[in-house]
């Protein structure tokens, strides 16, 4: 296949993202409305887990070939690159305020789940028991503590003031649109990803390095497009529900899930990898505690950006 046949189908899949993720926050924003739900409840459970799907088939393959490291690793890489990257350029973007139940709930709830992995992934180093791995029995403390958390998030929903008085739309238009939105960036993300792959490698890029920067970022194509797509659209509370819900999803779901399937083992995992990952969840919570402010801005931002390419100067350099 010619090198301009692949540059066409690597921009057809951009537009798919681009489309996908405009229908889908028009769509989820829709549902919100219609339901009385905040958007951010919508960005963390409808919109969160749906873009979060790419991470899930990925994780539950490679637990079911056995492959642990595939199945960690795509969820710390995804979500180290969730918070510092997508999250960063979100906030330069569009500073999106934080609400009550994001500083006292949400925020730290992500830091609380990132700390669990480690903690029982690391059982053997850190408390000189077991094993350094997701048991099955891990996997179900993973899973049970993401359905009280869901349940939590339902119980202390509260509708956003500003979307009450602008004109419905169709319930099922609206659920189509988030569909064909999800499928959009799914499908148009596949597409982005093979040609990207195609291309570098037909410039003699190497395999490493085409795995930690096009296939990494393949994964989180969808959060991204879509908290981009958010910030434009003045959608601020959508766009952090959708990075927490997937970050939450992806650690209590994706890999609770495949530690049912099969038991995980850390051995892959390097303690780089994870303190990055710590390190994310708490820029997080910095941003809200230095200043006392109510909102991650664009200072926040750039210090998110900063650590990501530091991060990524160390991969790059490790290769």
């Amino acid at each position: 296949m010619s090198i301009w046949i692949e540059v066409l189908l690597l921009l057809s899949g951009l537009a798919l993202i681009v489309f996908g993720a405009d229908w889908l926050v028009d769509g989820a924003s829709g549902v919100a409305r219609r339901f009385g739900l905040s958007e951010f409840v919508i960005g963390l459970t409808i919109v969160g887990m749906g873009t979060s799907a790419p991470e899930m088939v990925v994780s539950f393959i490679g637990a079911f070939h056995g492959n642990a490291d595939i199945a960690i690793g795509n969820v710390v890489g995804s979500n180290i690159m969730n918070t510092l990257l997508i999250l960063g350029l979100t906030a330069l973007i569009l500073p999106m305020t934080v609400t009550p139940s994001n500083k006292k709930r949400d925020i730290p709830v992500n830091l609380a789940v990132t700390v669990l992995l480690i903690i029982l992934g690391l059982e053997s180093t850190l408390f000189k028991f077991g094993t350094d791995g997701l048991s099955r029995w891990d996997g179900g403390i993973l899973i049970a503590v993401f359905i009280l958390y869901m349940w939590m998030s339902f119980k202390g929903n509260k509708p956003d003031v500003e979307d009450a008085p602008v004109k419905q739309r169709n319930i099922w238009l609206c659920l189509l649109m988030i569909a064909a939105g999800l499928g959009g960036l799914i499908f148009g993300g596949n597409l982005f990803v093979d040609h990207a792959t195609e291309i570098a490698h037909a410039l003699g890029i190497s395999d490493k390095f085409i795995a930690i920067t096009i296939l990494a970022g393949g994964t989180s194509m969808p959060e991204l497009a879509t908290c981009v797509v958010a910030a434009a659209k003045k959608k601020g509370q959508l766009a952090l529900g959708n990075i927490i819900g997937s970050n939450v999803f992806n650690i209590l779901l994706i890999l609770g899930g495949s530690a049912l399937i099969t038991p995980l083992s850390f051995a892959g995992m390097s303690y780089i990898d994870l303190g990055a990952l710590l390190l994310s969840a708490l820029a997080l919570v910095s941003a809200l505690v230095v200043g006392k402010k109510d909102q991650i801005d664009r200072l926040d931002g750039s210090l998110f950006l900063v650590i990501w390419v530091a991060y990524m100067a160390y991969l790059i350099h490790n290769l």
